[in-house]
């Protein structure tokens, strides 16, 4: 234990040590008297006595002012806004990376439904009744009965159109050999037209008891007991229908037109390179040659005969048609002068075996030059 100094032959107590800031104790409040009242004047109202004075408690700082219980709601506020925007961010990812696979699937429900629709439609162009066969018409026939063809066709009605047996009909229609080539049409709902391309004879053959009418391919389309007028008469002698005579026949009657193949008479080829042909009247010959450049002997011909038709019987010479002539049958008793001979060779241009000298007053014999 220490002990107080002397100083100065008087004894120092030590000072009191100052309290420091943080051992500070506050002191309790002291209490003042009350003023006394002022006396009260006559005729006055007692004044009511004052309140005692009352310490206020200090004010807390501002950021604890607000009650805990609206932070708390703030809070809560603030992070439902946050849950919310975050949700709406998420949709918006979502949306955008599944656009594409929306497209896609709807691309195929579209084409997934335009392809139920086209099945249906097929499965109703086939199998309804609505456009079942009820009409069948038929045109182009001149020597056959239209109405024996459409009552051949009748089984297919009530038929589909959509069904109907290309072979069947071929199979009916094959029965008629006057048919050449027909082609079908459908009408919907319900009509089927045909359209027939008959056959057309280019000459009439003599047979046993009849002349029978055929065309190039050699298919007898009619009989009649009389030879039918405007029809050259086809001589086979002994030659098939099916040799090269005949189609060499058929071929230059269909190079003929019209107006001259009705003044041939008869036409005979016994080869491909020996047609020759009679006119009709006149008795004039034709020596044709081969049926190469059919055409054009033909045209040839046409002006010969403008030329020469009325001077009675003679030969027209039209197998080379670019130096074809017209020979009368006169020619040899005009001058003395031979009447040339053709005959075919290589290619069908004839071979000269007389020097011919024109006669007297040279319009006894003609020719064209192409």
């Amino acid at each position: 234990m220490r002990r107080p100094e002397a100083v100065g032959g008087a004894l120092r107590r030590p000072a009191a040590a100052a309290p420091s800031p943080r051992s500070r104790v506050a002191a309790p409040p002291v209490e003042r008297p009350a003023r006394p009242a002022p006396p009260a004047q006559a005729g006055s109202t007692p004044a009511r006595p004052a309140p005692p004075h009352e310490e206020r408690a200090p004010k807390p700082p501002r950021a604890s002012r607000r009650p805990a219980p609206a932070r708390e709601r703030v809070a809560s506020a603030d992070i439902r806004a946050a849950a919310r925007a975050r949700r709406r961010e998420e949709k918006r990812e979502v949306k955008r990376f599944t656009r594409r696979a929306r497209h896609r699937r709807a691309g195929l429900f579209a084409a997934g439904g335009v392809l139920v629709l086209l099945v249906l439609l097929v499965l109703t162009a086939v199998y309804s009744p609505l456009l079942a066969l009820r009409t069948i018409g038929v045109d182009g026939t001149h020597r056959l009965d239209a109405s024996a063809l459409e009552t051949a066709l009748a089984p297919n009605l009530g038929t589909p159109l959509a069904l109907l047996d290309d072979s069947a009909i071929k199979k009916e229609l094959g029965r008629y050999s006057l048919i050449r080539s027909y082609v079908t049409e459908l009408e919907p709902p319900a009509t089927l037209i045909v359209h027939v391309s008959e056959r057309t004879p280019v000459g009439v053959i003599q047979g046993a008891d009849d002349f029978q009418l055929v065309d190039p391919a050699g298919i007898v389309v009619d009989r009649t007991a009389k030879r039918p007028d405007g029809v050259p008469l086809i001589q086979l002698a002994d030659a098939p229908l099916n040799g090269p005579g005949f189609a060499s026949m058929a071929q230059v009657l269909l190079a003929l037109p019209a107006a001259l193949r009705a003044q041939v008479d008869t036409i005979a080829a016994r080869t491909h390179d020996d047609v020759t042909l009679t006119l009709r009247g006149s008795g004039q010959r034709v020596l044709w040659g081969s049926a190469d450049q059919s055409v054009l002997k033909a045209q040839v011909l046409g002006r010969l005969i403008a030329l020469h038709g009325q001077k009675g019987s003679g030969t027209y010479t039209v197998s080379a048609p670019q130096f074809a002539v017209f020979n009368p049958s006169d020619t040899a008793t005009l001058g003395g002068v031979t009447p040339p001979s053709t005959e075919a060779g290589a290619g069908g241009t004839p071979t000269p075996t007389g020097s011919p000298t024109a006669p007297a007053g040279g319009d006894d014999q003609g020719g064209v030059q192409g």
